[in-house]
C-alpha cells in the first residue's frame, strides 16, 4: 500500500514531542515541549519579538523563557506609556510578574513585627484613653479623690478646695495624653498608607494578569484553530484516499 499523506502529517506532528529545536530569540537549541511555534505569537508581542530579531521567520520557534521576558517587557512598556516613570511599587510588580512570585500578603503581621516598644506603649495608651473603661475608671478616680478631701479628710485634707492637687495632676495627664494619641493617629496614618501601597500593587498585578490572561486565551483559540484545520485536512486526505482506493477496486471488478 503506498503512504498516505495523512501519515505523513500525522509523522511530523510527532517530531514535535521527540525532536529539538532553535529559539530564534537566544539562537540555543531547546527540546521542542519547551518550545513555542512562531505562528502563535500574537500581537502585541510579536512587534516586541520583531524588535529583538527583524529575520523572524513565523515558521520558526521561540522558547518559553524568551517568550515570558518579551512579555514582562511588554508589560514594563505599557505601564511607562500609562504612568510614565515607573515608582517602587511598580517596579515591585514587575519583577513579581517576572519570576511569578505572589505578591499579595498579610501586611499587618509585617507591621507589628517592625513595631519599636516605644509605639507599641503609645498604641495601647490610646487605645485604653479612648475607651469607656478609661472614662468611667477616671470619673471613679475624680470623685473618690474630691470626696475623699471634702468629707473623709475634712479635718486634715491633703488636698483641700479647690483641690489645686488634682487640677495639677489633670492638666500634666492632659498634656502626656495627647502627644502620645497624636504619636499613634500618626501611626494608625503610617499603616493605612502601607495597606493602600499594598492594595495598589495587588490591585496592579491582577490587573496585567488578566490582560495576560486573554492574551494567553487568544493564543490558545489560535492554537486550536490550526489544530482543527490540520485534522480537517487530515481528513480530507484520508478519505481522498479511502476513495481512491475503491475506485480501484471498482475498476479491477469491471475488468
Amino acid at each position: 500500500m503506498k503512504n498516505m499523506k495523512y501519515t505523513r502529517k500525522l509523522r511530523n506532528s510527532k517530531r514535535g514531542r521527540e525532536g529539538v529545536g532553535i529559539c530564534q530569540i537566544t539562537k540555543k537549541e531547546y527540546p521542542l515541549s519547551e518550545l513555542a511555534p512562531g505562528s502563535m505569537v500574537v500581537e502585541p508581542i510579536l512587534s516586541i519579538a520583531k524588535e529583538k530579531r527583524p529575520d523572524w521567520n513565523p515558521e520558526g520557534y521561540i522558547s518559553i523563557s524568551a517568550l515570558n521576558k518579551i512579555k514582562h517587557e511588554h508589560v514594563r512598556r505599557l505601564l511607562e506609556s500609562e504612568k510614565g516613570e515607573l515608582t517602587h511599587l511598580e517596579k515591585e510588580v514587575l519583577k513579581s510578574f517576572e519570576y511569578a512570585e505572589i505578591i499579595s500578603r498579610n501586611i499587618e503581621t509585617d507591621i507589628q513585627e517592625k513595631l519599636p516598644f516605644g509605639a507599641r506603649v503609645a498604641d495601647m495608651i490610646a487605645v485604653f484613653g479612648g475607651s469607656w473603661w478609661f472614662i468611667l475608671s477616671f470619673l471613679f478616680v475624680i470623685f473618690l479623690w474630691i470626696f475623699a478631701n471634702a468629707y473623709i479628710l475634712i479635718q486634715k485634707p491633703f488636698d483641700p478646695f479647690p483641690f489645686i492637687l488634682l487640677n495639677l495632676i489633670l492638666s500634666c495627664i492632659a498634656a502626656i495624653q495627647a502627644p502620645v494619641i497624636m504619636m499613634s493617629q500618626n501611626r494608625q496614618e503610617s499603616k493605612d498608607r502601607t495597606r493602600s501601597e499594598h492594595d495598589y500593587q495587588v490591585n496592579l498585578k491582577a490587573e496585567l494578569e488578566i490582560k495576560q490572561l486573554h492574551e494567553k486565551l487568544d493564543f490558545i483559540i489560535i492554537h486550536q484553530i490550526h489544530r482543527i484545520l490540520d485534522i480537517q485536512e487530515i481528513q480530507t486526505d484520508l478519505l481522498e484516499e479511502v476513495i481512491d482506493s475503491l475506485d480501484e477496486v471498482k475498476k479491477k471488478k469491471d475488468a
